[in-house]
């Protein structure tokens, strides 16, 4: 039993041991002296002591340490009573690295069972890795027969023992490529290379070790596994209908889950993507959309889902921070270049990489500062020194810009290419010139209705034979009334220009972008919307505009005079007065669809708001408040419905009995109740005139429940959540604010859209030019098949590199620091320790020496 005091302290070495001979040494002897003194003193205390004697209070003293080393686990666990003396004296070898010990009894002992497990079911290879005895591991690993390797390697990566995984992956059992990629749980696999009883393994049996080492964060582990072949295959999708997804939904669905969000944690893992990925930044950015996607698809694992779509994010910001450079920052913005895509020009990068994380919403990636650095210079681009000008310098230039948008379209028209046209394809002028358009439209818009502006001259219960002053209008006798209203004024015809204008650029943006694309975009909702109303109203009003000339060409063809003249009812109605005509008539409707459609072009002024920092965080604070109203409304559709139904159906049979109308009719009902919410509407719409109290006073009550529920609660609640999503963007306006206005930006970066509304429904030279261009490339593409220049490619690649060896290089940095703070704090305790010792033990060779003083005169 001598060999197991040694033993007993090596599993209370202090961090940052060194396994090297002299280190042991000196460990060896401060333990031989630790024995000596607790068998000595009991030995001069007693004066005569028997070396069996001290032999067990020796072992004695080795079983309290092992006792308290394995911790509460061991008392309910009782110790094997199968593991003979032998079997037991190599765990123990095993477990506190006596190396000596294992080598004899590897070599002298050929018929000693190796994988005899102690009470919690470890075998001397689990217990050496988790102490991280190398040369143990190493001899073990020396048997043919040795089992559950597998939960060894395993073991070995969640501590992070590099030279031991490296160790365990040289094994014979890891030439078959499947023992890394495929997990314990999977068929085929069944022997003892892992433990499958409940207590034999730690780690869940659908974890493999490149996804345990990715969980772990242990770069070198995973580029030790993936250099093996060891790959994550990524789970199928949620609604996978395959034969192996409905068996393990229907057998254990929970199971099914946990093993999917394991596949993700380490297909998520920054470790992961950086090691197997040539265009990690893709990667990452795809994977955090998929996960964000699942997270609103599994709502049991939503946190969990979205905790790592958000670690996704940080590590592509975290690459973005690690760029020194332009081309770095190009790099990660741009990816690899695609050579179809037309939408940039030569020099300016393509930002794929940007507009999919724009896409994705990846918000602080976008609003970092070293993106919008890029953005900015962008912005700008042809036109050197303006963007180091004043405010006031800016708005001089874009007065000057509004006022001669026409000669510049012009002269780009011309001259594309010329200095002029460079100017005009700067992202910064595109916005200028066709926000300047868009004020000219809305300035139109106002000029429509100047004549009217204090107040018309016809009534409309007038016609213009009625109105005085009016020679022009009174110069044809056989002129008809709807002649007078119904044809486009120069105006009109202006403002139908610039609508057909913007149509055109939203049917090249629709060509360009994809439908799907371009439904995601809500700002398209609003102007496909506009501009569909705007088209519907000026169809009714050319309508109107044809029959009315056709009854015009009528009358001309049939009468001489309309004095004392009986025309037939359809003419006669084009010379009505206004009062007089149909609700359905098509001019009406066209001039209600008008209005809708004016209030819609002035709401269009938020899309550019974004470009400015004041005005940014209310327009999104703004957007995000019509979601919470949207929201609102299914909550209080219902409440409205609810009493709108209830208060009908009590007040329907009181018709002219009530003292006014209000709830007899369905439609009353719903007059009164939705002014009710604005203060507008009675008391006394619950009152009855026959003296029916127990009607009425049920009236009075639902009536009343339904304005507190409505006033107080609702209305309240809107409120708060109005309130709510107010205070999440001013928390982080400056975020909101940057990424709004890169979206903004974005949308003038791609080539094309240069002329602004109505002048690009003229086609230039350009357009031609390009499109000619388009089908010559087309052609070759399809003769000499696609050739692509692989420089930039492989540049890009070297930048990348450059850049995750940076990123591996900071992360393994940061868990140094921390791990040297322990080891610090555990070197400072172990020499506070040994002077407490060396205290401890002049403090005892005083008292021996008293005590023999006394001894010895006796």
């Amino acid at each position: 039993m001598n060999h197991k005091q040694p033993a007993a302290h090596l599993n209370n070495r202090p961090a940052g041991y060194s396994d090297s001979p002299g280190a042991r040494k000196r460990d060896n002897l401060l333990m031989y002296d630790d024995f000596g003194e607790e068998n000595c003193c009991p030995g001069r205390c007693l004066g005569h002591s028997s070396s069996s004697e001290r032999q067990l209070m020796v072992s004695l003293s080795a079983v309290k340490r092992r006792q308290a080393l394995r911790g509460p686990a061991y008392m309910f666990s009782a110790p094997s009573s199968s593991l003979s003396d032998v079997e037991q004296r190599f765990l123990e070898a095993a477990e506190y690295g006596n190396i000596p010990e294992v080598r004899r009894m590897l070599l002298h002992m050929p018929n000693l069972n190796v994988n005899a497990v102690d009470y919690m079911g470890q075998n001397a290879l689990q217990l050496a890795v988790a102490n991280e005895h190398l040369e143990v591991t190493e001899l073990l690993l020396g048997r043919t027969d040795l089992a559950r390797v597998g939960d060894a390697l395993l073991l070995a990566i969640s501590k992070g023992y590099v030279r031991i995984t490296e160790a365990l992956l040289s094994h014979p059992s890891f030439k078959d490529a499947r023992r890394l990629t495929a997990s314990p749980a999977q068929a085929g696999m069944l022997d003892d290379f892992y433990a499958y009883d409940e207590d034999g393994t730690r780690f869940s049996h659908d974890v493999t070790p490149v996804i345990l080492a990715a969980h772990c964060q242990e770069y070198e582990i995973v580029h030790t596994l993936l250099t093996k072949g060891a790959r994550i295959d990524p789970p199928h999708d949620y609604f996978c209908g395959c034969d192996s997804c409905n068996y393990q939904q229907q057998f254990d669905s929970f199971s099914h889950s946990r093993s999917r969000i394991n596949a993700y944690r380490g297909l998520a893992s920054p470790a992961y993507i950086s090691l197997s990925n040539e265009d990690p930044v893709l990667a990452a950015l795809e994977l955090s959309n998929e996960l964000a996607m699942l997270a609103n698809i599994e709502k049991e694992f939503k946190n969990d889902y979205c905790r790592l779509s958000s670690q996704c994010k940080d590590y592509v910001v975290g690459l973005l921070d690690l760029c020194r450079s332009t081309e770095e920052v190009e790099a990660i913005l741009s990816g690899e270049t695609n050579s179809e895509d037309i939408y940039e020009l030569p020099g300016r990068p393509s930002l794929t990489r940007l507009k999919l994380a724009i896409k994705y919403e990846l918000k602080k990636f976008v609003a970092h500062p070293n993106c919008q650095q890029q953005l900015l210079s962008i912005w700008y681009e042809n036109l050197p020194g303006l963007r180091q000008q004043t405010t006031a310098i800016k708005l001089l230039v874009v007065l000057a810009v509004a006022m001669g948008l026409p000669g510049l379209a012009v002269a780009y028209w011309i001259a594309p290419c010329s200095r002029a046209g460079k100017v005009m394809r700067s992202p910064f002028m595109k916005f200028v010139a066709h926000a300047s358009s868009f004020t000219i439209f809305l300035g139109l818009l106002i000029l429509n209705a100047a004549d009217r502006f204090a107040g018309t001259t016809l009534l409309p219960n007038m016609t213009h034979h009625q109105v005085s002053g009016g020679p022009r209008l009174n110069s044809d006798p056989l002129l008809l009334y709807r002649m007078t209203t119904t044809p486009f004024t120069w105006m009109e015809i202006l403002i139908i220009s610039w609508v057909m204008g913007m149509i055109w650029a939203e049917v090249k943006e629709i060509w360009s972008q994809g439908p799907g694309e371009y439904l995601v975009e809500p700002w398209n909702f609003l102007d496909f919307g506009m501009l569909a109303i705007f088209l519907a109203s000026f169809s009714c009003r050319f309508s109107a505009l044809k029959h009315a000339d056709l009854a015009q060409t009528y009358v001309h063809t049939h009468y001489t005079t309309l004095i004392n003249v009986t025309l037939p009812p359809e003419i006669h109605y084009f010379t009505l007065a206004r009062i007089h005509w149909l609700p359905s008539d098509p001019q009406l409707v066209s001039e209600g669809l008008y209005a809708i459609a004016v209030v819609l072009s002035f709401s269009r002024i938020a899309y550019i708001l974004p470009a400015n920092e004041s005005f940014g965080p209310l327009q999104i604070s703004l957007g995000r408040t019509v979601k919470d109203i949207f929201k609102f409304m299914v909550i209080f559709i219902l409440v409205f419905l609810a009493f709108m139904i209830g208060m009908f159906n009590l007040y329907s049979y009181y018709l002219g009995a009530k003292q006014n109308d209000a709830f007899t009719t369905l439609e009353e009902s719903f007059k009164t109740l939705f002014w009710a919410i604005f203060g507008l509407s009675e008391v006394r719409s619950v009152v009855i005139n026959n003296g029916h109290k127990f009607i009425e006073n049920i009236g009075y009550v639902l009536y009343g429940v339904y304005n507190v529920t409505m006033v107080i609660v609702l209305l309240n609640m809107l409120i708060a959540m109005i309130n709510s999503s107010f205070q999440e963007i001013e928390d982080d306006a400056d975020v909101e604010w940057k990424f709004a206005r890169a979206k903004l930006w974005f949308s003038y970066f791609e080539e094309g859209r240069t002329l602004p509304v109505p002048f690009n429904l003229v086609p230039s030279p350009k357009t031609m030019m390009g499109l000619s261009k388009s089908i010559k490339t087309l052609l070759l593409q399809y003769v000499a098949g696609h050739s692509k220049d692989n420089t930039e490619t492989q540049l890009n690649k070297k930048i990348m590199k450059r850049l995750i060896k940076r990123y591996i290089i900071k992360a393994q940095a940061n868990r140094e620091s921390e791990l040297k703070e322990i080891k610090q704090d555990i070197s400072s305790l172990r020499y506070e320790l040994l002077e407490e010792k060396s205290q401890s033990m002049e403090t005892l060779d005083g008292l021996l020496r008293r005590l023999g003083e006394i001894s010895t005169p006796s």
